[in-house]
């Protein structure tokens, strides 16, 4: 994990820097109120309140810290524009000076810690040295707690296959578990072969067996059952990914990172719920045990599924883990995964597509992302193209032909092992930032969690 005082907010001291958030249209207000010194030396330094600037300005007892911040047309197309000042300020301490909007100022103050996110695992990176105290009346706990779930996510995924199999996803786990006095047990070998084919049936082929995590925490309040796609590296399978599309593969098991950064922020924050987590860990190789295309495999539910394409896999694991899920009564089942490039061609990286054919948790869903600064975006279960899952040999097929609504198909398909769920939502997430922005480097990103965590008490009433 990065250095935890990255994560956490400074503690209040005498000689804390002033920080002023000044917008672009109220440059000129702000300047009137101050010294001559200040005034001119923000002019001469080019300060013009634009989104994203930076500047310290000595004081006769010290120095005060700039921040620009834009119009709001302009801050309605981004988030974390704090974090950019955090990003361009000198090492010290800060205090927000300038009276925010509450949201404003726990969003800023998040995207402020997930600025000093940095993944060192491998390399030394230098820590943060603009921090920040928790401005005034945000809830300074529940933002850390939220930057450290986000900060696990992102460790999980940004790990290469090669330190993060099944096994080590199990380690993490089992770690969360520990930490927070749940129970966690695994499902793998022989009780898996026959209890679970279709998670057996893709991680078969690896020599890094593959295995059912299921954690459980809490004995009172609704009960949510969160299920996350860990294929922890996916060539393909026999239908082979070209090397472009395997580059990223490692973020395969994304949905799993999520779910567990998610249970911890549940955790940390005493969100009353009856907690269950499931994760089918494998690794999608190729071998002479590989599973083929046109082998039809009966899943635990009872269904036969058509294998055509075995890079369709995600779907496959998911669907034994939901069955499970729904072999007990929840109130809530979700499920998450790096599942599918149709999502990202129709919302690109940054927003999180859902599924649900719930319009109570669909509207609490979508009100929660503007407040938790995590976009999410609803997607329809088309009944129309329930069809085209359908092949003429098996109940069900895991790769429809013709390339049309990849995205629907495969919510589609897990809907089919959901159905026991009074209340079922399925988010097709990308788990990675392809480019830097404010409080998201390049890499790993967790997606969705947040506006779970705000959603679910709206919903469960818990």
């Amino acid at each position: 994990m990065p250095d935890a005082a990255a994560l956490a907010f400074a503690a209040p001291e005498p000689g804390a820097t002033p920080l002023h958030v000044v917008s672009e249209d109220a440059l000129e207000d702000w300047l009137g109120t101050r010294d001559e010194s200040v005034a001119g030396w923000a002019r001469r330094v080019g300060f013009t309140g634009a989104l994203g600037q930076a500047h310290l300005i000595p004081t006769g007892d010290g120095a005060l810290a700039v921040a620009g911040y834009g119009t709001a047309a302009k801050r309605a197309r981004g988030r974390f524009h704090l974090a950019q000042a955090a990003a361009g300020l000198p090492g010290g301490t800060y205090a927000l000076a300038t009276e925010l909007p509450t949201r404003e100022a726990a969003e800023g103050a998040l995207g402020w810690l997930l600025a000093g996110y940095r993944f060192d695992r491998y390399k030394a990176a230098p820590a943060p040295g603009a921090r920040l105290i928790a401005p005034e009346g945000v809830d300074a706990a529940r933002i850390e707690a939220l930057a450290r779930a986000e900060a696990l996510t992102r460790d999980l995924i940004n790990t290469p296959a090669s330190d993060m199999g099944p096994a080590e996803l199990t380690d993490a786990a089992r770690a969360l578990a520990e930490a927070h006095g749940a129970a966690c047990t695994v499902i793998e070998g022989a009780a898996l072969e026959q209890g679970f084919p279709l998670i057996h049936a893709v991680g078969r082929a690896s020599p890094r067996a593959p295995r059912l995590i299921d954690m459980r925490h809490g004995e009172s309040g609704p009960r949510v059952t969160l299920v996350g796609k860990g294929v922890c590296f996916d060539t393909g399978g026999l239908n082979l990914k070209p090397g472009g599309s395997m580059g990223l593969m490692k973020k395969d098991m994304g949905g799993a990172a999520t779910v567990l950064g998610l249970a911890q922020a549940i955790l940390e924050t005493g969100l009353e719920v009856q907690l269950r987590v499931l994760i089918p860990a494998v690794e999608n190789s190729v071998s002479g045990a590989s599973f083929r295309p046109q082998d039809v495999l009966r899943a635990r539910k009872g269904l036969t599924v058509e294998v055509n394409n075995t890079d369709a896999e995600g779907r496959l694991v998911l669907a034994d883990a939901l069955t499970l899920a729904c072999e007990e009564e929840c109130d809530l089942l979700v499920s998450m995964a790096t599942l599918t490039g149709a999502a990202r061609v129709a919302v690109g990286p940054d927003i999180a597509p859902f599924y649900t054919d719930d319009d109570a948790l669909a509207g609490a869903l979508l009100a929660a992302a503007g407040e938790v600064a995590d976009p999410v975006w609803r997607m329809p279960f088309h009944a129309p193209y329930e069809a085209l899952i359908e092949p003429a040999i098996a109940d069900l097929d895991n790769a429809p032909s013709g390339g049309f609504a990849g995205s629907i198909t495969a919510a589609l398909f897990l809907r089919r092992f959901a159905q026991g769920a009074p209340r079922y939502a399925h988010f097709d997430i990308y788990g990675w930032q392809p480019q830097p922005a404010p409080g998201r480097p390049k890499g790993a990103a967790g997606q969705g969690a947040r506006a779970l965590l705000e959603a679910i008490p709206a919903v469960l009433g818990g």
